[in-house]
């Protein structure tokens, strides 16, 4: 039986998604990224109506991602130190809480502070909640599984991205900065059911949040080191970023790292670039992009579990870069509003896909490194996509600005391209 065969076969076993342990992560994964994306798009707003223009909007995101790259690597150590309880706890807090006191002091530099704070709580809450929805996985279903974690992360931007643009033009900032901070909170209780060290395969089949019932030893979790999906690829290095060595792992980081590049500059400016146009279009153009994502992040992981994630790479990439190309025509509501349904489809596939793939090409014990390059790439991306963007657009103006991000996607179509290529001869 081919590697593909037995993907299929597998795909269509009956064992449940939707595990105690994991829909707990789920709950406390809305809560953190609905505060996350709730101030997304309103702090770069509320960094260019202060006096900092478009640079200083582009800062706020790219502070934010710095601290979120910086901190990555070290959550892996910190759950396996503190706990993934601890850890995820202290990862929402951080998420929230700092919001509020922008509504006491209002400055540039505290703005920043801000950005930096929730950053660090973002890094801590990808990476956990990736690597433990990746082990959470029952056997033969990863990318699914995935793809399920994925709308978790997604749903919350559907409502944030645009309520958070909508409730500052009407309430003013300090509301929205106090719903941030009240959202986090109300996902704490969530965290008190996660498992309190590294999902086990007893876990993983039992439900059980300590991982006792199926497994009273604690031994079968690493099942030898090996993952028990079909198409688990070579080995890893040892080290915090020994993942990030495995040169199978190069393209689909590189293809993730342009998609968020380009969504960086979405979110960040997208509602600075409209202003002045029709009432709204801001708040519904991110309505659209923010809920075809995570359908299509679903989606792709139910593919890629029977067919092999990397099949669609290639048509993702295309759609991102198509979708961020229509926005050359800001005049136009029709083609921004098919430009979010083609960015907000390819951006949510490649999400799935990339990580899909990243986590076959390595052994189960190789999952923390994994989330920690895989989220890297995203929050670095996003992070130069904002500032670069904001440097690059006082010389262009938005739409060239578009233009060569949609540039730089369309480049990335080689990697991705060879990719597939990797994989059929692996699979062959």
């Amino acid at each position: 039986m081919n590697a593909r065969a037995a993907r299929t076969a597998a795909a269509t076993g009956t064992s449940r998604l939707l595990t105690r342990p994991m829909l707990l992560l789920l709950v406390a994964s809305v809560g953190g990224m609905g505060g996350f994306y709730l101030l997304l798009s309103v702090l770069p707003l509320y960094a260019a109506t202060a006096g900092g223009g478009g640079v200083g909007a582009g800062l706020t995101t790219g502070a934010m991602m710095l601290a979120t790259v910086l901190a990555e690597p070290a959550v892996p150590w910190a759950l396996a130190r503190f706990g993934h309880r601890a850890v995820v706890g202290a990862g929402l807090l951080l998420l929230g809480l700092p919001s509020a006191v922008l509504c006491l002091w209002s400055s540039f530099p505290l703005t920043l502070g801000v950005c930096l704070a929730r950053g660090v709580g973002l890094g801590i809450v990808v990476v956990a909640g990736t690597a433990l929805a990746a082990e959470l996985a029952p056997p033969g279903r990863r990318s699914e599984s995935l793809g399920l974690y994925g709308v978790s992360l997604g749903v919350p931007s559907v409502l944030g991205l645009p309520a958070g643009v909508w409730l500052s033009d009407r309430l003013g900032f300090e509301p929205v900065f106090l719903l941030t901070a009240a959202l986090t909170l109300l996902a704490l209780p969530a965290v008190a059911g996660l498992p309190a060290r590294r999902a086990t395969r007893g876990e993983r089949l039992s439900g059980d949040p300590d991982g006792r019932k199926g497994d009273p030893d604690g031994r079968n979790g690493e099942l030898g080191g090996l993952s028990e999906d079909p198409g688990v690829r070579n080995g890893t290095p040892d080290g915090p970023l020994g993942a990030a060595v495995n040169r199978s792992l190069v393209r689909p980081t590189l293809i993730l790292g342009a998609a968020t590049f380009a969504s960086g500059v979405l979110v960040t400016f997208l509602p600075l670039a409209l202003l002045g146009g029709p009432s709204h279009l801001a708040v519904v153009a991110l309505l659209v992009q923010a809920s075809v994502a995570p359908l299509a992040r679903w989606g792709a992981g139910w593919w890629g579990d029977r067919h092999g994630s990397s099949s669609l790479l290639l048509p993702a990439v295309l759609a991102v870069a198509l979708g961020t190309a229509g926005l050359v025509r800001l005049e136009s509501p029709v083609m921004v509003m098919v430009s979010m349904v083609l960015f907000g489809a390819g951006f949510g596939a490649v999400q799935n896909l990339t990580l899909a793939t990243m986590f076959e090409r390595v052994p189960r014990s190789g999952f923390g490194r994994v989330s920690v390059v895989w989220n890297l790439a995203f929050d670095a991306g996003m992070g130069l996509g904002a500032v670069g963007f904001g440097l690059l657009i006082d010389r262009t103006g938005y739409p060239w600005g578009f233009a060569v991000t949609a540039a730089l996607l369309l480049a990335v179509l080689v990697p991705a391209w060879h990719d597939r290529r990797y994989v059929r001869a692996e699979t062959t």
